[in-house]
């Protein structure tokens, strides 16, 4: 017995060590196209209070077909995308699995989930018209007035063929159908003030200096801009305004998840999934990104919150990705990023 004791003692021992370092190895594999800035403070408090280590793998674009590159033997738990689409490609390519937990349905409301499980959006931003405060005197406008004749030579935009841009034609298509989407966009073509570039940002750049009236950007942007003292000044030019299509509401889009169908960490992956879209990750999108919350009892960031109520278009994230790529040709086939016609 005397010598027995001893070696149990140390067996378990062995199994607290080993159990320990199970724990402390604890950790998820997430790739993402959102900005490193906006979404790292978010998983840094993750894992200070699960002790879980997120693992992070940060591109602009392309991340789902990497995923289908790599196979069985590809590390990737869960894609963060900013934009439904490149969720709904990432099931397409079937490289996903539902991502499904009752705390997931009790947060996040039905529109802001696929139906099928197959993705889950964690925070949402409105794609809305920043106007100039000084040469714009309307409070309210329709995504239907941007093709109004009164403003030609007077809109800004990043390119059609940026995401968010395309989502706005995809919801477009949705309303109005293909021929008058069609009408409807060569309407925003004509009131170009100049060939479409940069980003959100710039559209208020180019607004406080004189260069357009009028210009199409994510909410999220405005927040930022006022934050930062060399942009503040360009944020201060412009008036925000939660426009809405004439039949339907404002168009919002998604950060969100899908489970990669190989995920090796997939409990660590569905806790860092639920932990999303918890109170306090809601509040850091809310307060940190400027972002709306997914979850309605989390409350809306003061300066976002300042563009008044936001009422949320009722067609379907669904519908409008599966409307993208015919969104896509249309601003090929109408050159809209070609800038304005002489």
């Amino acid at each position: 017995m005397a010598i027995r004791f001893p070696i149990r003692a140390g067996l378990a021992a062995g199994a607290l060590a080993l159990a320990g370092a199970a724990a402390q190895a604890a950790e998820v594999n997430l790739y993402t196209h959102r900005e490193p800035g906006l979404i790292k403070p978010i998983l840094d408090q993750f894992t200070a209070e699960t002790g879980i280590k997120v693992n992070v793998v940060f591109a602009a674009s392309g991340l789902a077909e990497r995923i289908q590159s790599e196979g069985e033997r590809g590390p990737a738990d869960l894609l963060l995308s900013v934009d439904v689409s490149t969720l709904t490609q990432a099931v397409a390519l079937g490289i996903t699995q539902p991502i499904v937990t009752p705390a997931l349905a009790q947060a996040v409301p039905v529109p802001l989930r696929a139906a099928d499980g197959s993705w889950v959006g964690v925070s949402m931003r409105a794609r809305v018209i920043y106007a100039s405060k000084d040469r714009v005197k309307d409070a309210a406008l329709s995504y239907e007035d941007l093709a109004d004749p009164r403003f030609k030579g007077r809109l800004c935009t990043r390119p059609g063929t940026h995401a968010y841009n395309t989502g706005l034609v995809a919801a477009a298509i949705a309303h109005m159908g293909a021929d008058k989407a069609e009408t409807w966009l060569k309407g925003l073509r004509a009131n170009l003030a100049k060939k479409p570039a940069g980003g959100d940002r710039d559209v208020a750049k180019d607004i406080a200096a004189g260069t357009c009236d009028i210009g199409v950007a994510n909410t999220y942007y405005y927040g930022l801009m006022q934050k930062d003292p060399n942009q503040k000044a360009w944020a201060d030019a412009v008036r925000v305004i939660l426009p809405k299509f004439k039949d339907g509401g404002t168009h919002v889009n998604i950060s969100g998840l899908v489970l990669t169908k190989t995920a090796k960490n997939k409990a660590e992956a569905l806790k860092l999934a639920e932990w999303l879209v918890g109170k306090r990750a809601q509040e850091a999108y809310s307060a940190k990104n400027f972002e709306y919350p997914v979850v309605s009892k989390v409350a809306v960031e003061p300066i976002i919150d300042g563009f008044g109520k936001l009422a949320i278009d009722s067609v379907p994230l669904d519908t409008i990705a599966k409307n993208r790529k015919a969104a896509s040709e249309l601003v090929e086939k109408v050159g809209y990023d070609l800038g304005p016609q002489s």
